[in-house]
């Protein structure tokens, strides 16, 4: 056992070691090589901003990989190991990899005849997946290659700029779970969400700035930015940060343009949730996987017009343990199909309260969302939609990570595991959109 432990040590070492000077297009070359002496080929896979496809970071990649309908996107989906086959009998294994909790694809492991697939070798494997999450995402800033993965279909400039304001789409602790996304991820253009947790504080917000072109985005990263600022330099109050973008927004004029918002500030150890309404939908809170009533304070103005110290309103709520708080725009909620009906708020809490009975993940019922939007819109989106959830939890992390003791029952040697429905091990499928 101690020299199986310094092996895999050694892997970790060279990972580290090398990982400082390789290119992006050259992570899974660099893993493929380090761990071969155990018996095991690896591939990195990073999922695209759309999440529905998962493609290699090979320099001569093979075709990307579905999310839909595929052993692949099952492990990212769920965030689970998926034991499969290659055409030509060979083990494999897909391992979710992630950047923190941030879900950035999965790894592809092909076993040798005489690796035993086990507890200690999928520890040792989430262990591997998981410095390679890190990597792989700290290569980004530096490599065009990456983010053409990342975003298969080129970015408006609205949406690059926006993308780049934005922190990670994931964030969990111990108590709390934030996740968010945007939609088109090409094309946005007004909105954005940002947030930061700290020891006993969450801060959220959502953004939705008037319009759907550079200007829209342009407002929209200058009053995230104006708040930003304020926060890091010790500002707290919502109707004080409010009051900063105001300011700005209207020193560089921008205005008759406007953005408006929902600030929130979240006391982890008490519950007591403090927000301010800026000219947009409030969110929900959703308890026990159903909606209940809350968040009636009326909406003051939107973000760079008017006189903040009038009009601010912050108020107050009061969560209980493993509350979710929904915030988003009204391009999810306006989205209207071929008849001109709306998406509307009530399907809206039907699916969150649908995917919270399920037991699925944050991150993962915001992409069942957006898919479902797309689909009740004929797969493209009239206005930009943001998404971003809040949950008060000792527990929601633990949907975000494999349990590995639960997910090593392969069965005895030659049975080939039990395979999604109508999946191929490695095929690809052109997704709906």
């Amino acid at each position: 056992m101690a020299r199986d432990e310094l092996e895999w040590g050694d892997v970790l070492t060279a990972l580290t070691d090398r990982s400082h000077l390789v290119v992006g297009e050259g992570l899974s070359a660099m893993v493929d090589e380090i761990v071969a002496p155990r018996g095991l080929r690896a591939d990195v896979l990073l999922a695209d901003l759309g999440q529905e496809v998962l493609t290699s970071v090979r320099a001569d990649p093979p075709p990307p990989v579905a999310v839909e309908g595929t052993l692949a996107g099952r492990a990212f989906q769920h965030g689970e190991f998926v034991s499969g086959f290659t055409d030509d009998g060979r083990r494999i294994l897909w391992v979710p990899m992630l950047d923190g909790t941030e879900r950035a694809g999965v790894v592809r492991l092909e076993l040798a005849d005489d690796v035993v697939d086990d507890l200690e070798l999928r520890r040792r494997c989430w262990t591997l997946s998981g410095v390679m999450g890190h990597i792989a995402i700290g290569k980004l800033p530096y490599s065009d290659r990456i983010r053409r993965i990342r975003a298969p279909r080129p970015l408006s400039v609205a949406a690059e700029l926006l993308w780049q304001l934005v922190p990670p789409r994931t964030f969990a602790t111990e108590n709390v779970v934030v996740t968010a996304l945007l939609e088109p991820y090409d094309q946005v253009a007004g909105d954005g969400y940002d947030y930061v947790v700290d020891a006993g504080t969450a801060y959220v917000a959502v953004f939705d700035g008037v319009g759907h072109d550079l200007a829209a985005g342009s407002a929209t990263a200058l009053a995230v930015s104006a708040i930003r600022n304020a926060r890091r330099r010790g500002v707290e109050d919502l109707a004080e940060l409010a009051a900063e973008a105001d300011v700005q927004m209207q020193a560089a004029g921008t205005r008759p343009r406007f953005v408006t918002a929902v600030l929130a500030r979240l006391d982890l150890v008490t519950g007591e949730l403090r927000y301010l309404v800026a000219g947009h939908p409030p969110p929900l809170l959703l308890r026990r996987g159903h909606l209940i009533e809350a968040f009636g304070a009326a909406p003051g103005l939107p973000l760079g017009v008017g006189n903040r110290a009038e009009d601010a309103q912050v108020s107050a709520e009061w969560l209980e343990p493993d509350d979710r708080v929904v915030f988003y725009s009204d391009g999810i909620t306006e989205a209207r199909d071929a008849d001109g009906h709306f998406f509307g708020e009530r399907r809206l809490v039907d699916l969150c309260e649908r995917a919270e009975l399920d037991e699925v993940s944050a991150p993962e019922t915001l992409r069942r969302l957006a898919a479902t939007v797309l689909e009740h819109q004929g797969g493209v989106l009239q206005d930009d939609a943001t998404l971003l959830m809040l949950d008060w939890s000792t527990t929601g992390h633990e949907r975000l990570l494999p349990s590995v003791a639960r997910d090593t029952e392969a069965g005895p040697p030659g049975r080939r595991p039990e395979q999604v429905p109508g999946a191929a091990a490695e095929g690809f499928r052109t997704p709906s959109r």
